[in-house]
């Protein structure tokens, strides 16, 4: 199979978005589906469960929660990867459609047991592996071993910061993938690279994050007091999913396929 006849018609497209209102400029604006998160700044952790509540009664389109406790590295102490396993859980009776999740091991290999042991805590939810995968010794093994796992779909970038840097290697994985597990490409994706990207990739999935600063509506503001780190500024800046951002790169990428049926809107 060449990895030019694996797209026929416009990729799934998922956006990546921080907290309720991210997720509804995100479906308003021609999403897909979208991977909730809290903490972007920290690379997205575990929504609260008040989110969840809140997004399910609100989306219009599935969205997949990710997993994680904490920023930084994917090497997880047993107490966290338990936490985990209680998050999924509480998760799939909750009802999401999916949750994003990836643990490594110390050599940087993909943590079989613990992954396994995720997808069956997840049940009839779809499991995504996060770019916990790009941080892999050797993208080969780790794919096959995500097979052996059970997961739908890994995010990534071709282990490179963006796309256009890493799109060898996306296309590599794309057909190592096959049939058995989707490819969910991403990697700063804009209107200028994602068509491209998917072209050269033959991705069915693509995933970007249409963010900008916005200044805070905050009148009075406290010059003495941050409530994080050394940038007293970022108390009075806010970081939104940008809707017009969202439109113009969903229409870049579907302008590789105008004369094809665009593919479906209910992503699991």
């Amino acid at each position: 199979m060449k990895v030019s006849d694996m797209a026929p018609v416009r990729p799934i497209i998922e956006i990546c978005v921080e907290g309720i209102d991210g997720l509804i400029a995100a479906q308003e604006a021609g999403a897909d589906r979208v991977e909730l998160c809290a903490a972007l700044v920290e690379g997205g952790l575990t929504p609260s469960i008040g989110t969840i509540k809140l997004a399910l009664e609100l989306a219009t389109v599935p969205f997949h929660a990710i997993v994680r406790p904490r920023g930084g590295d994917f090497l997880y102490s047993e107490a966290e990867h338990r936490s985990m396993l209680a998050d999924v859980a509480a998760l799939c009776d909750l009802g999401v459609a999916g949750v994003v999740v990836g643990c490594l091991t110390a050599d940087g290999a993909i943590d079989e047991r613990r992954m396994t042991a995720l997808v069956k805590a997840a049940g009839p939810m779809s499991v995504t592996c996060h770019r916990a995968f790009d941080m892999t010794r050797d993208p080969t093994e780790a794919l096959e071993t995500l097979i052996r796992c059970g997961i739908a779909r890994v995010l990534t970038s071709g282990q490179r910061d963006r796309a256009v840097d890493g799109v060898e290697l996306l296309a590599q994985l794309v057909v190592q993938a096959g049939e058995r597990i989707v490819i969910l490409g991403c990697g700063e994706l804009d209107a200028s690279t994602i068509a491209s990207v998917r072209e050269h990739a033959g991705l069915r999935e693509m995933h970007f994050a249409a963010l900008k600063d916005v200044p805070s509506a905050m009148l009075y503001r406290n010059p003495h007091v941050g409530m994080g780190g050394s940038d007293l500024d970022r108390e009075y800046r806010n970081t939104i999913t940008d809707p017009d951002s969202v439109r113009a790169t969903i229409s870049a990428v579907g302008r590789l396929d105008s004369a094809l049926a665009p593919a479906s809107n209910a992503a699991p």
